[in-house]
């Protein structure tokens, strides 16, 4: 399926050689062939016909085909949708249309080769976010993480990474069969001037019902968003400061 996939793509991109970036593609490989089939037939049908429908029909084929051809689909990037991420895509293991999505951003006045360094060590990241227990590093795309639930639970699945550009970016999985799929990059951007480095984190996740789904719903609490920007802001204690504040002896046993 993946091989069949990669092979569409690549006469897609013979096309249509105007997609530059393969992150904006938010339509899958099969429904892309779909749209390009019912644009064709609408836009010839649009054209070589009079009337108010063919004059409808045309113009909505002639997006279809855009659509089809580019993999871009502008409705789908409004409501957060992104069908290139369901099934045999093989770039994530995510439903789209079933996924949590977080997307947080910090500067930290670092420069981003040194940040992407800490991250890109995966065993390292337990030291700044909380509800990780441990990240065990397999080889150098595969890895082994043990998150913390609620009542003593544990959550673990195994991660791999797909795609990666030293200093800038790093984009990750969790391969197939995971409990708690999930699918996420992280991307260094040197502000320039100084002025340090922007990390941007977006994260995809697909939470399971029972005591599974509790312990991973514990492990973002409430509001997802605000858990990675504490983590984010976890990260930029560490690389600025070397270390992060305790909270011992303080009742409420976390950081203001």
């Amino acid at each position: 399926m993946t091989d069949n996939n990669q092979s569409l793509t690549a006469i897609f991109d013979k096309i249509w050689p105007g997609e530059a970036d393969p992150n904006k593609i938010n339509v899958g490989e099969y429904e892309r062939i779909g749209s390009v089939i019912a644009g064709s037939v609408f836009f010839l049908y649009g054209v070589t016909r009079k009337g108010v429908i063919p004059k409808v029909l045309a113009p909505v084929g002639g997006y279809l085909l855009q659509r089809g051809l580019s993999g871009t689909c502008a409705i789908y990037e409004a409501f957060q949708v992104n069908t290139a991420r369901q099934g045999g895509n093989a770039d994530a293991t995510v439903h789209a249309n079933r996924a949590i999505k977080v997307k947080r951003a910090v500067t930290i006045n670092k420069p981003a080769a040194e940040l992407y360094r800490f991250w890109r060590n995966f065993e390292n990241l337990p030291q700044i976010m909380d509800h990780l227990e441990s990240v065990t590093v397999k080889d150098k795309d595969h890895s082994h993480w043990v998150a913390k639930g609620p009542a003593g639970t544990k959550v673990e699945w195994n991660a791999e990474i797909f795609r990666e550009k030293e200093n800038e970016l790093i984009a990750w999985k969790s391969v197939e069969g995971a409990t708690v799929p999930n699918a996420g990059t992280v991307q260094f951007t040197d502000l320039g001037q100084d002025r340090g480095t922007e990390v941007l984190v977006e994260l995809d996740y697909e939470p399971p019902a029972g005591v599974i789904g509790a312990a991973f719903a514990k492990l973002f609490g409430e509001e997802p968003n605000i858990q990675v920007q504490e983590d984010l802001r976890h990260f930029k204690q560490k690389m600025e400061a070397g270390e992060l504040p305790t909270t011992d002896g303080q009742p409420s046993g976390r950081e203001s």
